[in-house]
């Protein structure tokens, strides 16, 4: 009869301790990946108030060569892995990859933003018909997302079997990057096969140092992959917030310098990039007693990084900006521009603004679900129409529910990521696609000739 008690209040309890040890174990799967030359910041001997230098140093360049973890990224980003924009090596095919992306970037800030509310408005019709909606976030804003990237990318509006194969990709990869599914290579090479037909009418001309599988590549992994997940990830964190911040909600709606605050305390709290990881190609001097050696794998942790240098940084405090700069604060959403800042570090606030602006006028938010960083149960929000109005006894109990839901979900979800990512993990150490593409590769991208060639 103990045992018995014992295991029901395991169960009962399992809510509170069950994920927080997986979590931990999980942990300790990714730095088995990391190896023994990763170096994590900010640590003991580098701070956070020399994360910066060392994150801009010029021998932190290395981006896939030579590291165990880049395996794994380049599992989960596939296909392409070898020309997405965040993995090329430096040198003249990144430059070509990087001048390719800021022309289709380029642009006044008000196309921009009437891009936007565009998107936001056909999609929010067709998808929140209803005077009260029950949604997840995230997958609120794939379409959305998916429909503004391909405007830009094509200079079209997106047709309907466009949007489903983007939205299922995009879908794919950050599912398994949140390891709560596998990658489905099939879904993927669908996009693949589809922007094929329509590489010929991008709106710029695509590198030309890039064969045409690889031009298609680029386009899937730099637009309708990082673009479309990193556009949806900060949306459903900026709305939810929102959500469980009414008075912010309320004040965000008309005052753009305070929108401007939160989408900064937003991005602070909730940073889109968890490590961004960099291999050194020369040695860099800290002191005289500390040099980190060439090949080193810097891991460069976002989270601990925005933590840092603030009081009660926990808390969801847009106020906070009033009296900080974006400059001088530890505080870097979209990387540093020493570094290979994210090359829509312009447009993201505009286009988030607007989309969150449509969704502001149509409706009222409720949420009671935890908010964290992964964001692994996609943002659950209620969505009220304007003018409606539900019982206070209603939402307290629709928010009761939802709360609950949520931490029950977290229990099975925390196993099945445990589960899953290691299998991606062990999957990805058998496939080792980085290492394999430069064994045959120069850190350039040429194919390296066969050794029995070079002595012909």
């Amino acid at each position: 009869m103990t045992w018995l008690a014992l295991a029901a209040a395991g169960v009962l309890t399992a809510p509170r301790w069950l994920p927080e040890q997986v979590v931990a174990l999980r942990v300790k799967v990714f730095e088995k990946v990391n190896g023994d030359n990763a170096i994590t910041f900010p640590n003991a001997t580098v701070g956070p108030d020399r994360f910066r230098e060392v994150y801009g140093h010029p021998s932190a360049n290395g981006r896939s060569k030579g590291a165990g973890l880049s395996d794994l990224f380049w599992y989960w980003l596939s296909p392409g892995p070898e020309v997405h924009q965040e993995h090329l090596e430096a040198g003249p095919r990144y430059d070509d990859v990087a001048r390719t992306t800021l022309a289709l970037l380029a642009g006044p800030s008000e196309s921009f933003a009437t891009a936007a509310s565009r998107c936001a408005r056909r999609v929010l019709d067709e998808l929140v018909p209803g005077r009260v909606t029950l949604v997840r976030l995230r997958d609120l804003a794939m379409p959305l997302w998916a429909e503004y990237f391909y405007e830009l990318v094509f200079g079209e509006p997106c047709p309907r079997a466009g949007r489903e194969l983007i939205v299922a990709h995009a879908n794919d990869v950050v599912t398994s990057l949140k390891c709560t599914g596998l990658r489905h290579p099939r879904r993927r090479a669908a996009l693949t096969r589809y922007l094929a037909t329509r590489v010929t009418e991008v709106r710029v001309a695509l590198p030309a140092s890039l064969s045409a599988q690889e031009q298609v590549h680029y386009l899937q992994g730099t637009f309708f992959n990082t673009a479309v997940v990193q556009m949806s990830e900060a949306f459903a964190h900026l709305v939810l917030a929102l959500a469980q911040h009414p008075e912010v909600a309320e004040r965000a709606g008309h005052d753009d310098r305070y929108f401007a605050h939160v989408l900064d305390e937003t991005f602070r709290r909730y940073p889109l990039f968890g490590i961004a990881h960099r291999i050194t190609t020369g040695e860099i001097e800290l002191d005289e007693n500390t040099t980190l050696p060439t090949g080193s794998v810097l891991c460069f942790s976002y989270p601990d990084y925005h933590a840092s240098g603030y009081a009660e940084p926990e808390k969801f405090d847009p106020d906070r900006w009033a009296h900080l700069s974006a400059k001088t604060a530890h505080h870097i959403p979209f990387g540093i521009a020493a570094n290979r800042p994210c090359p829509a570090w312009r447009i993201s606030p505009i286009a988030l603004r607007a989309a969150t602006r449509e969704v502001l006028r149509r409706f009222t938010l409720h949420s009671t679900v935890a908010h964290t960083r992964s964001l692994p149960h996609r943002g659950p929000c209620l969505l009220v129409r304007k003018g409606q109005s539900l019982p206070v006894t209603t939402l307290a109990l629709i928010g009761a529910g939802l709360r609950l839901r949520d931490r029950w979900e977290d229990v099975w979800r925390s196993v099945v990521q445990l589960v899953l990512g290691t299998a991606m993990v062990l999957d990805a150490r058998r496939l080792r696609l980085a290492e394999r593409y430069f064994a045959t590769h120069d850190t350039h991208g040429c194919p390296v000739p066969h050794r029995s060639e070079v002595t012909r």
